[in-house]
Formats: C-alpha cells, structure tokens, sequence
C-alpha cells in the first residue's frame, strides 16, 4: 500500500513539475523555449479578440471645443449608438486644444479633437500630430467640407455675427440716434467705447476668423488699419468667442462678436439679446480629427463616421442652431438661411498658413493676449 501511495504522489509531482514548466515557458520572450503548442494558442487570441484588447476597447477621449451641454449630448448618443464611452476634456477654444495636443506629442492623452475652425486643424496635421483618415460618409459631402490630405474633417458650419444687448441699445443709444449695426465698420463708433467685446484670435477660433474677414475683406493694409481702430472700442479680448455671448447677455457690454448660432441660442433662452448677420461676414468649418497616437484610433474612426451621418447632424442643428454640412438637413431654427448670407470671399488656404503671423502682429499690435 506504501509503495502504491509513493508511486501516485511521484506521479502528481511529475505531472505538476510539467504544467509549471509549461507556464513558465509561454509566458517568456525567448523564442528557443517556446512550445510548439503556443502559435496556436496565438491563433484562438487573435480571432476570440478578448475584450482587454485595444480592438476592442469601448473608450474614447476627446478633447472638445465645444459649449458644454453639446459635448454632453454628444457624449450620450454616441454611447447609445455604439457602446462607446467618451471621456472628454472641454477646453476655452479651438487654440489652446491645438496647443495642449502640441505639448503632448511625445505621449498623446486625446484620441479625438472636436469643435473649432478647421484653420487649427492644418497646423497640427503638418506637424504630424494627426491621423489620417478619409470617412466613407464624407463622400455625400461637398468637397470643402473635406481635406483633400485627409487629416481633417468638417461637420459643421457657424457664420460670424453681432450680438446686441436690445435694452442697454434702446437706453443708450437711441436716444443718441444711433442706429442698429448693420456692417463690421460700424463698430467703429466711438459711442462703443468700451461697451464691445470680442474674442483673441490666439485662443478662439472665432477670434482668428473676425481678423481675418477683416484682412480679406478690406486688405492687408486697410485691414489692419481697421483693426487698429476697433482696438480703440475694446473692452477686452476673451479666450473663447461664446464668452462675448454671456456678457453682453447679462448687460455688461451693449454689443459683441461671437458664432450667429450661439447668439440665437442664447436668445432663445430669453436674454434680451438679438443677432444680426453683417455683410462680408465669414463662416468657419468646424472640425473633427483623429490625435495621433491616441490610445483608441479605431474607435475615433467611429466616432468621424458617426459624426457626419444625417441623424447627427439633425441632432447638432437642433441642438447647437449650428449649419449641417450635409444638404439633407434643414437649416437651424431662427437662423437666416446660409444662401442668403453675404459671404466675404475668404481664402481659407491662405488663412491657414498665415494665421502664426497675423496672430503673433496682432498680439503686438493689440498689447493682448
């Protein structure tokens, strides 16, 4: 009996000594000691697909410049849509996202950048700081709308406006027979001495837009002419363009520069404030891309796609008073229709290459930042 139980001990030993051994080996980089067993055992990895890879992780995070309550919608039908969980940052603007994608190019944080004028998007794609990739959807889409290099893309459009206090107007101004604003000069009154606001152009995507309408629309030199005496009426100069929205709406400036969409927005909300649409105004393209580097890369792709389908972009119009890109989606409500808004004819290659310079002159010739 005693020799039975030693030989069935020493067979236990003997099997366990080999599981182990067989651990140990698989789990080691040495390529002499891996088992014939183990390409297999690679193979049922790679088409089970377990849930802790990166193919299929459910996470996304997104840098956004965007107004709060859109990222949150966003964030809610995406995950609705697609299982997808989107973990954002909202940040003041269009330029200090593009500048904090910048400082962590070594090791990108964001998978995805949202919201703000696609003249942000050329300088981190030419530093290489973006992914390339080409939506299927973006073929039922105009071609301005795509870059032709595939490192952005538009999703919607917001034209510039003047958001106008109408009690602080009507108490103080009219009684001076000042009339209502119709173009960009006539923010030249001195009536408006520190009673506008507009946003910097080195955060603001809206603020680097209004510079350079300005630019196209008059010319380099009586451009800045321009912009030298508005400088004049200035209060400050904000970092995101809806804050001109929020302060003029409360009464502490009489007028302002901001996106026509959020002026109706707000007005909505009953603010006593109105939007009128200047002529030779300009219109930004708000863009996506996809970070590269980021952690989730394919899930970004979903989320490009996702973006510029119809129920989408119906939900953005709906939600933001934002243009669609796409032509089946009716434009917002309480908006002038796009056609019927006199563009500046604005080169928006040219504002791209330019805006380091024209930012930088304005920088010195405003004294703010």
């Amino acid at each position: 009996m005693l020799k039975k139980w030693i030989g069935s001990v020493t067979a236990l030993m003997l099997v366990s000594i080999v599981a182990l051994t067989g651990c140990g080996t698989s789990g080691t980089n040495g390529g002499s000691q891996t088992t014939a067993s183990a390409p297999k055992a690679a193979d049922t990895v790679s088409k089970e697909a377990p849930k802790d890879t990166p193919s299929a992780s459910k996470k996304l995070t997104v840098y956004a410049a965007l107004n709060e309550d859109d990222i949150v919608q966003i964030q809610k039908k995406f995950k609705e849509d697609t299982g997808i969980e989107i973990e954002y940052l909202r940040l003041s603007g269009a330029g200090e996202a593009s500048t904090r994608i910048q400082a962590e190019k070594a090791s990108p944080k964001a998978d995805v950048f949202v919201g703000g004028s696609v003249e942000f998007y050329e300088p981190l794609a030419s530093q290489g700081l973006l992914e390339k990739y080409s939506s299927p959807n973006a073929k039922e889409l105009d071609a301005q709308f795509n870059d032709p290099k595939g490192f952005w893309q538009g999703w919607y459009m917001g034209v510039l406006g003047i958001v106008l206090n109408k009690d602080r107007f009507t108490k103080e101004f009219e009684p001076k027979g000042i009339k209502e604003p119709k173009t960009w000069d006539d923010l030249l009154d001195p009536a408006y001495k520190g009673l506008f606001i507009t946003s910097n152009p080195a955060t603001a995507g809206g603020g680097y837009i209004f510079v350079a309408d300005q630019l196209f629309r008059l010319g380099e030199e009586k451009g800045w002419d321009y912009l030298k005496k508005l400088n004049d009426n200035v209060h400050h100069y904000t970092p995101a363009a809806g804050d001109g929205i929020n302060l003029t709406a409360t009464g502490e400036f009489v007028a302002g520069m901001s996106w026509s969409h959020d002026i109706v927005k707000s007005a909505k909300q009953g603010y006593p404030i109105k939007v009128i649409v200047p002529e030779q105004t300009a219109f930004e393209i708000g863009g996506a891309g996809i970070v590269k580097g980021g952690a989730n890369t394919e899930n970004a792709k979903k989320f490009i796609d996702w973006l510029l389908t119809k129920p989408v972009g119906e939900m953005n119009t709906k939600l933001s008073n934002r243009y669609s890109v796409r032509k089946d989606v009716a434009p917002p409500e309480g908006m002038i229709k796009i056609e019927d808004v006199k563009l500046v004819k604005y080169d928006r290659d040219k504002a791209s290459q330019m805006k380091a310079d024209v930012v930088k002159k304005f920088t010195e010739m405003t004294g703010k930042k």
